[in-house]
């Protein structure tokens, strides 16, 4: 068994914790990786999917978090997390808060009309589903799922209509338990999409 990074960095699981907790951050890369990992073990653990596969993080061609083969079809599904500072409890297990949808690089897109933006907003299109790690929700791994068409799109006034019915907005309100159209049924999302 190979050692643990803790070990391979000389750095104990204290002081890790005292960086992560310190550095916002470095504790959302991390949560956002973990939550990617855990939507791998908690979600696609199906006789219906075929395959699995996570493009390379740095080919920034691609969006999208994981590629998975289901019922014969290929679909791509994008994993973000909660903003921790826009999640508020209203009830027993009851919560609001909000997802960055975006990406973490800015990079040119082209439009239908020909008009071009240098952007970090993610395109209508570019992935079937959105999955939010809810886990802020009171600290269960949970996921929302949307269908990327039935995103809210980008309000931003200096773009041009095109732009803003193509570009996904940046911040997307959920809830826990979820409203439409979020649902926590991954699987009724890719039969409709089928």
């Amino acid at each position: 068994m190979k050692n643990s990074i803790l070990k391979e960095w000389d750095i104990t699981e204290q002081e890790f914790t005292e960086l992560v907790k310190s550095n916002p951050s470095l504790r959302g890369m991390i949560l956002g990786y973990i939550a990617e990992q855990k939507f791998q073990s908690i979600c696609l653990d199906h006789p219906a999917i075929s395959a699995t596969s996570k493009d390379d993080d740095h080919d920034r061609s691609k969006k999208g978090d994981r590629r998975i083969i289901y019922k014969g079809k290929s679909f791509t599904i994008e994993v973000k997390s909660l903003q921790t500072h826009t999640v508020k409890k209203l009830g027993d297990d009851i919560w609001e808060g909000k997802s960055q949808v975006d990406g973490s690089d800015r990079r040119v897109v082209t439009f239908p009309d020909g008009t071009e933006l240098n952007t970090t907003l993610l395109l209508r299109g570019e992935f079937d589903i959105l999955a939010v790690n809810c886990f802020a929700f009171g600290g269960q791994w949970r996921f929302s799922f949307c269908k990327n068409d039935d995103l809210p799109t980008s309000t931003f006034t200096k773009y041009t209509e095109i732009q803003r019915k193509g570009l996904i907005a940046s911040l997307i309100p959920v809830t826990w338990p979820p409203k439409p159209p979020f649902t926590n049924n991954l699987y009724k999302l890719l039969d409709e999409l089928l």
